[in-house]
């Protein structure tokens, strides 16, 4: 792919903002200082959890663990200059905002959006994952999944960037998932398609990344046709003249959208992010981080209580059938390897184990008292339970023979049990907090000069930025409340071609053409990358004979 840098020629671009000016001498300092104290601070909330615990970690463990964390905010940092400059190209280029002052604007709103998240898009994520590897991601290949996903999107991040070219990190890391786990499945000695990837959850990922850029591209055009007929002063949809800035109303809609953009992107991506971190916390340090410890002994009853309910709903869907523990575990990770669970013995086993989880976790008081040898047992038993309940009140056929009371029962036990397994410590969202907002004042150039000059014919005019962004904070912001993860760049690109089109811009075909095979090329690529790092990190392992 060509570079996409901007003519210096080009009339259209001759009244560009200035994107060389510096940050002040102490910005660096502060920046330095932030990025050493958010590293400083996670060590030191890893050393303070697993002692609480009273689990000593080796310096061996602790400093692979620390690779495994600085790879992963590293991911994060990259998506933050590299997603993140969509954000402000807008501001810059209709001279809002300076450019410096914008990208530290846009990154103090990307940590807030982190902070504030909810953490169900970090798990939808996981869940692309293969189910051996989530169980066992303790082992060898749990761990070379979780390095081989992250360097190939890492890679492919900054192989685009490097060319200016406006590509997903959602889509490159979801390309990575899915590569690793097509990659299991062909390396698995069991039967075929036992440990590859559940397609079902990935047909539902794979559609808000398809569909999203489609309804940037449409919405925001049509949002610039609509603010044409509302709104007709000229000024709103001609080049800006020269650097002055826009009128104040209109200045204050381009820092608002800017910043609800940045916000959304926080709040969406950064959790994408979140989840490979605990995975990697579980494998690591599971005493400490595989069960959420900070859950009161106060709702242990009603954990037993809701247990008992689930559990005899489930057992109302198998009469006459029962399994022992060891067989319920067997049986439930078939279900999940296969995604059928509409079957008595399936029933059977979440009674079954439903029931003995609540036992275990009355006998000890709470998930805080569980001790350190049974923790792991208990988070993949709990596993198992919660994502067959969720596949299980999912199918039509199941909630249609269960009645609305046990399919109840059933869903508030899930919610109880997410509760203690799927959390997000707090020094984890600070710390990609951190990774994303420093990352966003870093290297965010080659891609706000591609937004900003290489995708309309013309200059970005006040109303384009504004339904450009408009959309895209409205979408990304909608896609975090149902737990799907979406890409900001191609949302925000694609706004600003449909809004180019409606203002009678044009399009460059050029910088088009690259970014649709960008956006072809990605899922392939990063799949390929992610699949051949995976193969070789085992080879690795297994001639290390770790």
């Amino acid at each position: 792919m060509a570079s996409l840098a901007p003519d210096a020629a080009s009339p259209s671009h001759r009244h560009g903002p200035r994107l060389d000016a510096q940050l002040h001498p102490s910005g660096r300092w502060i920046f330095l200082a932030l990025l050493v104290g958010g590293l400083a601070y996670a060590g030191i909330s890893i050393l303070w959890d697993t002692a609480r615990v009273g689990e000593q970690l080796a310096l061996g463990a602790f400093l692979f663990l620390g690779l495994a964390l600085i790879i992963a905010l590293g991911f994060e940092f990259v998506n933050g200059f590299h997603d993140t400059a969509n954000a402000v190209a807008t501001v810059i280029y209709t001279h809002s905002m300076p450019a410096p002052l914008a990208v530290v604007w846009s990154g103090f709103f990307n940590f807030l959006g982190v902070l504030l998240s909810s953490g169900a898009v970090a798990y939808s994520i996981v869940t692309l994952l293969p189910v051996d590897l989530i169980l066992h991601v303790g082992s060898a290949g749990g761990y070379a999944m979780i390095f081989a996903l992250l360097l190939a999107a890492v890679m492919w991040n900054l192989a685009t960037w490097a060319v200016g070219l406006p590509n997903s990190s959602s889509h490159a890391l979801i390309g990575s998932i899915l590569g690793v786990g097509l990659a299991n499945q062909l390396l698995s000695t069991g039967p075929a398609g036992t440990a590859g990837v559940d397609w079902g959850q990935a047909q539902k990922v794979l559609a808000a990344l398809l569909f999203s850029p489609l309804l940037g591209f449409a919405a925001a055009f049509v949002l610039l046709l609509v603010m044409k007929r509302l709104f007709p002063s000229p000024e709103l949809y001609r080049e800006p003249r020269g650097n002055e800035p826009p009128p104040r109303g209109v200045r204050a809609l381009l820092i608002f959208t800017c910043t609800a953009v940045s916000f959304a992107h926080g709040g969406n991506d950064g959790q994408k992010g979140m989840g490979l971190i605990m995975l990697i916390l579980i494998g690591c340090a599971p005493t400490a981080y595989a069960l959420n410890r900070t859950v009161p002994e106060s709702a242990t009853p009603s954990f037993v209580q809701s247990a008992r309910a689930a559990g005899a709903a489930f057992s109302r869907q198998a009469p006459g059938v029962t399994v022992t523990p060891d067989q319920a575990r067997g049986q439930l990770t078939q279900a999940l390897r296969d995604r059928k669970v509409n079957a008595p013995a399936t029933f059977a086993a979440l009674s079954t184990l439903s029931r003995d989880v609540s036992q275990r976790i009355a006998a000890y008081g709470s998930l805080g008292k569980v001790p350190a040898a049974q923790t792991p047992n208990l988070r993949s038993d709990m596993y198992l339970v919660l994502d067959t309940s969720l596949l299980a009140t999912k199918d039509e056929a199941v909630r249609e023979r269960m009645s609305a009371a046990d399919v109840e029962a059933v869903e508030a036990h899930s919610k109880r049990l997410q509760q203690g397994t799927r959390y997000i410590p707090d020094w984890v969202k600070v710390a990609v907090a951190l990774a994303l907002g420093l990352g966003t004042m870093v290297g965010w150039k080659r891609i706000v000069v591609t937004v900003g000059e290489k995708i309309g014919k013309t200059h970005l005019t006040y109303g384009m930025g504004a339904s450009a962004e408009l959309v895209a904070a409205s979408t990304i912001l909608l896609a975090e409340k149902f737990g799907m993860p979406v890409s900001t760049t191609h949302i925000l690109s694609s706004g600003v071609a449909g809004a180019s089109v409606a203002n009678g811009a044009g399009l460059q075909r050029r910088t088009i053409r690259n970014m649709v095979a960008a956006w072809v090329l990605t899922l392939p690529v990063a799949m390929l990358l992610s699949g051949v790092l995976y193969w070789l990190l085992l080879e690795l392992v297994r001639a290390l004979g770790i």
